[in-house]
């Protein structure tokens, strides 16, 4: 017996040695784990000396290029679907994401019903509230003079907003913020049994929330003119372009989307102004004319979603090699995002930054964010008026990220708020 449990000791040991061994040589397999959680941007750096497209130790194939990254978002012969034709999920397919993973033509018709409570026109509608809800946080946020930027400011915000939209009564945004984080957290695959629990818990949680909605917008449908309620707007459509059972998957994925991506912005763009003090300064000097552009900055250069994944449904030319039916490319969104090809010292975090390209922080083709017209809205209200009422805003105590890959974001960021610049960096 003694020998037995030596030999097995032995076993493990060698698996251990095999396994770390296999991981410190596969950027791939790191950006799972905490080194690459931490800084991903490292690992993007390795798998770009590989190539433009990089075969994996799955069978796959991994894209840090910008140009790449575009033609599989674009090219119809990759589609999101994979289980039809791998039998196996990709890990962003744990829970049901209507239309965000649907190919055409469900994917249209589901998309289609979403749309409109994101134009031009509802946008202007949404301005002034989102200004409102702004100015109440950060009044908050002052009276208590320090406080945790994503739990009382980055979630708050988003989470009134798209509730509002919805046509969800009485939402409490810290129960929504932990469920959408719980969510989120599942696009890198369930970790453990314990996760898969709290995934549950959380999604089905969110769907007794709209299950009792329903009831109630049959019973009492509300304007579905109105840019808010779009929740009434939905069910009017059941039965014609959306179906019973799709009800829940659209309504989980319109609240989760719709404050995850924002809350993430938020945390990044102020994390990465406080690391370029200079930038901070600039922003603070001119808040009306550099909000924007902070954003779409911080959209290129730390964007909320890293990376992305697409499935080929017939053979692909790509890059110059041949992408099989069945196999996945990684798009890694945020590395091409930093593609030296396409952006100028694409490492440098700048504000002032000619745009020369299209970031992808949103995707593109049929699967761009229906949403991103309202985070971006959010986004460049918060940091403008952020700028205006605290331009003292410094960090109190450290960063910690969320425990995931594919969402990337502070998930507890202290700070102190302040009216008054400090002298030195003024």
């Amino acid at each position: 017996m003694r020998a037995l449990r030596f030999a097995a000791a032995l076993y493990a040991r060698r698996l251990d040695f095999m396994f770390h061994g296999y991981v410190r040589r596969d950027p791939m397999a790191l950006l799972q784990l905490r080194p690459g959680r931490h800084d991903p941007y490292l690992m993007y750096e390795r798998i770009r000396a590989g190539g433009d497209l990089v075969p994996t130790r799955l069978g796959n194939f991994v894209t840090p290029s910008h140009r790449v990254c575009n033609t599989v978002l674009r090219d119809r012969r990759f589609g999101v679907r994979a289980a039809e034709l791998t039998g196996r999920a990709t890990p962003d397919q744990q829970v049901d994401m209507s239309f965000l993973d649907r190919d055409p033509p469900d994917h249209t018709r589901l998309r289609r019903l979403a749309q409109p409570a994101f134009s031009p026109r509802r946008m202007a509608d949404y301005a002034g509230r989102i200004e409102q809800r702004v100015g109440e946080l950060l009044d908050a946020a002052a009276a208590k003079g320090s406080f945790d930027l994503v739990s009382e400011f980055a979630a708050p915000l988003p989470i009134t907003v798209i509730t509002d939209l919805l046509g969800v009564p009485d939402a409490d945004a810290d129960r929504f913020a932990r469920h959408g984080a719980t969510i989120g957290s599942a696009l890198d695959g369930i970790r453990s049994l314990r996760h898969g629990a709290r995934l549950k818990a959380a999604s089905d949680e969110l769907d007794d929330v709209f299950a009792r909605l329903f009831v109630l917008r049959r019973r009492e449908p509300a304007d579905t003119e109105s840019a808010t309620d779009l929740v009434s707007r939905i069910l009017t459509a059941e039965g014609d372009q959306i179906r019973s059972h799709e009800l829940l998957p659209m309504c989980r994925l319109l609240l989760v989307a719709g404050f995850e991506t924002t809350v993430n912005l938020i945390g990044n763009a102020v994390n990465a102004l406080l690391d370029h003090p200079e930038q901070w300064a600039a922003l603070r000097a001119d808040p009306a004319g550099l909000a924007e552009a902070a954003v779409e900055e911080t959209l290129r250069w730390d964007p909320p979603v890293q990376r992305t994944a697409r499935c080929a449904v017939e053979e692909v030319e790509l890059a110059g090699r041949t992408v099989r039916r069945g196999q996945f490319v990684v798009t890694l969104l945020a590395a091409a995002n930093r593609d030296p090809e396409v952006y100028s010292h694409p490492d440098r975090f700048d504000i002032h930054r000619t745009p020369e390209a299209d970031h992808l922080a949103f995707s593109s083709g049929i699967h761009y964010c229906v949403g991103a017209p309202l985070a971006r809205l959010e986004a460049v209200i918060a940091l403008r008026m952020l700028a205006e009422r605290m331009p003292g805003l410094a960090r109190a105590g450290t960063v910690r990220r969320r425990n995931a890959g594919i969402i990337r974001g502070p998930i507890h960021f202290p700070v102190t708020a302040s009216r008054r610049v400090p002298a030195q960096t003024v």
